[in-house]
């Protein structure tokens, strides 16, 4: 059973850990046409506003999802179907509700936030964004509820769906209006706009598959939708048939009429022992026959449940949007301030944030394998299973750490020839290596903080937040006059890098996790040098070849850059087997993991 649980577990972070991926990748390659078709003063413009947006989406789109994620998980561990039903009816209102109010909000705030912001041209575009926040919003929620489910395949493909969506309207409005000749703040703001798009195309796959599900349990119910009979109709009497037959509501009557929540402890919906059939069936009678009064108080306990999670989680998952809010209120300003001028301040934010998208890549994967282990750990805690607990949490610091670690050092030796290949020049370069540093200290942040939340410490990494955004601004302010954008740069790594470290100790005070030095420090950091080591070898040699051959420019940069990426993963994937930084019993357990785990192996046993 528990080898299924995790095989099931691990199969359901690949197939996420893909989808976010495939995403950013798309992305990523979105940022690329948006700066060589729009030019630095487009792509900072269109930076700046799109944070105010992530700021206030990561309510909607991580935490409300988390709760969710949490609570469907534990009502399906008790079988409480009806339970399961609530808890989306709750958060579906609960998102559709903040994504109106933050809609309105940005649109008549926009004034006020591009003067705070310290440039006009920022106003149309910040509208522009905003309307995504009436679409994503009830698509984040449906993603929380599949994968409290345990099922990874409808938020991957409303992942890449919504993605592709995004890109191809803003390239095609971004080709369009350049075209007309309009101003950099148009084209941003038609940039903008392919967050609407996207939203409703993630939306449109998430309805279909909730179409699927609400089928199949009708089916199992016995219940095939009768002619005249709705979707609705259907669902309603597909939970009827399941309290039935399972005796089992999520909710105490009394404490639902009086719009309390109780949580189900164990053994709590089985009948008592000795208790008459036909106690049971009125007790059934009156759980289903409560109307919409008890189901209005269900929902408004739900409500208030969802809310107590998330909040904290809101608040601890700030990092990255608080981090790049904390930069466009001030970076612009403090450049302004350095002699640039409004348009000239916008041009140099937007080549500070080359290096946002790479990064961004991966705490994407990072969060989605970290929002898929809240479900197991929350599990793993209400089973009071402290083992399984200490151990879910080593594996995933590691292997998380491993990675972060890994791609900041990569990217760092490389920085100079990946700005060529995406941005057609070498501007920023500098500002783009301390950026790479960020990955390592922000990834480690993200899984320390999703374990925390999984245990339920969600009030930690919330002041772990605002300790990283204080310092955040104390060394913006403090080396962005000296520095330039390199100076912001540098100061995100470093705050990155504090916040992780505060939620590592905490984690292992709290789950008695213990990792000596090497596994801690110096296996991932011999790890990330050979990796740095081949990719730096391999730029030099392949920029050496390409340069006597009288190839440059953008065609240089890219195989110089492919040439170091590969020498990296090369180097990456000798180090562990080797080292044996990732067990073969872990390698076993990936989908397809048997077979390279058998092939490392062999090849220990052949060197």
């Amino acid at each position: 059973m528990k080898t299924s649980k995790s095989s099931g577990l691990l199969r359901g972070a690949f197939i996420l850990g893909t989808a976010a991926i495939l995403s950013k990748l798309i992305g990523t390659i979105q940022k690329i046409p948006l700066q060589n078709i729009g030019g630095d003063g487009v792509f900072g413009i269109y930076t700046t506003v799109y944070s105010f947006y992530t700021f206030l989406a990561v309510f909607v789109t991580a935490a409300l999802p988390a709760a969710i994620s949490k609570y469907v998980a534990e009502r399906t561990a008790n079988a409480d179907e009806r339970g399961t039903r609530r808890v989306l009816r709750a958060g579906l209102l609960t998102a559709c509700s903040a994504g109106l109010v933050m809609a309105l909000a940005m649109w008549l705030l926009a004034p006020m936030l591009s003067r705070w912001i310290g440039s006009e041209h920022t106003l149309l575009p910040l509208r522009a964004v905003s309307l995504a926040l009436l679409v994503v919003p009830p698509m984040a929620a449906m993603r929380g509820f599949f994968q409290g489910m345990q099922q990874a395949l409808p938020t991957a493909i409303s992942q890449v769906s919504e993605q592709i969506m995004r890109v191809g309207v803003m390239v095609a409005l971004l080709l369009t209006l350049s075209a007309a000749g309009a101003s950099d703040e148009r084209i941003a703001a038609g940039a903008a706009l392919g967050s609407l798009a996207g939203g409703i195309a993630g939306l449109s796959v998430m309805l279909l598959f909730w179409r699927r599900y609400a089928r199949s349990r009708a089916g199992k119910a016995g219940l095939e939708p009768a002619a005249g009979m709705t979707r609705l109709e259907a669902a309603e009497a597909s939970e009827a048939a399941f309290g039935r037959e399972q005796a089992s509501g999520g909710f105490d009557a009394g404490n639902a009429r009086s719009g309390g929540v109780l949580e189900a402890r164990p053994g709590e919906n089985d009948l008592r022992e000795g208790e008459s059939a036909d106690s049971a069936r009125r007790s059934q009678d009156e759980s289903l026959d409560g109307g919409p009064r008890r189901s209005a108080s269900g929902t408004r306990g739900w409500i208030k449940l969802l809310l107590i999670y998330a909040v904290p989680v809101f608040v601890g998952s700030l990092s990255q949007p608080l981090l790049g809010l904390v930069d466009t209120l001030t970076v612009p300003r403090l450049l302004q301030g350095a002699g640039w001028g409004d348009l000239e301040a916008m041009e140099q934010f937007g080549i500070y944030n080359r290096g946002i998208p790479l990064v961004q890549l991966v705490f994407m994967l990072a969060t989605s394998l970290s929002t898929l282990l809240l479900p197991a750990i929350a599990d793993a805690k209400a089973r009071g299973e402290e083992a399984r607990i200490a151990s879910s949490a080593g594996i995933a610091l590691r292997w998380l750490w491993l990675l972060g670690l890994t791609a900041s050092a990569g990217l760092a030796v490389l920085a100079g020839p990946v700005n060529v290949m995406l941005y057609a020049d070498a501007q920023g370069t500098d500002a783009l290596r301390w950026t790479a540093l960020s990955a390592a200290g922000g990834t480690l942040g993200i899984v320390s903080a999703a374990l925390l939340q999984g245990m339920g410490a969600v009030r930690a990494p919330a002041l772990f937040l605002l300790v990283s955004a204080a310092l955040k601004l104390a060394l913006n302010l403090l080396l962005v006059p000296q520095m330039g954008i390199s100076g912001a740069a540098l100061s995100g790594a470093i705050s990155y890098m504090v916040a992780a470290l505060l939620g590592v100790l905490l984690l292992a005070r709290l789950t008695g996790l213990r990792g000596g030095a090497r596994a801690a420090l110096l296996q991932p950091l011999l790890l990330a040098g050979l990796t740095a080591l081949a990719a730096y070898a391999a730029r030099l040699l392949c920029g050496g070849l390409l340069s006597a051959a009288g190839l440059g420019g953008r065609a240089g940069a890219l195989l110089t850059s492919v040439a170091g990426v590969a020498a990296g993963v090369l180097a990456f994937a000798a180090a562990l087997v080797y080292t044996r930084a990732v067990s073969d019993a872990e390698l076993s357990a990936l989908p397809g993991g048997a077979r390279l785990a058998a092939l490392a192996r062999r090849l220990r046993r052949e060197n």
